[in-house]
């Protein structure tokens, strides 16, 4: 008995219909090092957005004085 396909492995299909070889996903330039990279960034972006507590390309909040 199969399972049902879910949005995972539809995304993971999609992301796989152009690999090849073992080359074209772990490669210097394959999939997951693409996917990494792109996942990674985002993580960081989303601390930096964190920290500063404001979006990317968002004007910066007017600086608080205090007191």
């Amino acid at each position: 008995m199969t399972r049902p396909k879910t949005t995972t492995d539809a995304l993971l299909d999609e992301l796989l219909k152009d690999c090849k070889s073992p080359q074209d996903i772990l490669g210097e330039h394959g999939l997951l090092k693409q996917l990494t990279k792109r996942m990674v960034e985002r993580a960081l972006e989303a601390e930096m957005t964190e920290h500063l507590g404001y979006e990317p390309h968002d004007p910066a909040p007017p600086a608080r004085t205090p007191g």
